[in-house]
């Protein structure tokens, strides 16, 4: 069984920056596909980014390419996601996932932590 604890979030102005981190346990991290999904209110969770088990493969949905960058540190079994330029429409609970392959719904992903909430204020 594979625990995932996201931090980082906030409340943050707009333009303002954030890193938001996963920590895991309980399996093998160099195995997994980390991604992350975001949450708005009344909204669908949606993909946001992933890397492959040693970052050397990342993928970045549109709306957040350029401002938004993953990565992972195999030794402390971590996932980053750094964000720049934040805008109001960024506000969403961020979750990380694991999965064995390389996905870009959440339904490719096993393992869940339970979100760090941020908040951009204009």
């Amino acid at each position: 069984q594979v625990q995932l604890v996201e931090s980082g979030g906030g409340l943050v102005q707009a333009g303002g920056s954030l890193r938001l981190s996963c920590a895991a346990s309980g399996g093998t991290f160099s195995r997994y596909v980390m991604g992350w999904f975001r949450q708005a209110p009344g909204k669908e969770r949606e993909f946001v980014a992933a890397i492959g088990w040693s970052g050397g493969t990342t993928y970045s949905t549109d709306s957040v390419k350029g401002r938004f960058t993953i990565s992972r540190d195999n030794a402390k079994e971590m996932v980053f996601l750094q964000i720049i330029s934040l805008k109001s429409d960024d506000t969403a609970v961020y979750y990380c996932a694991a999965t064995t392959t390389w996905g870009r719904v959440s339904s490719a992903y096993d393992y869940w932590g339970q979100g760090t909430q941020v908040t951009v204020s204009s």
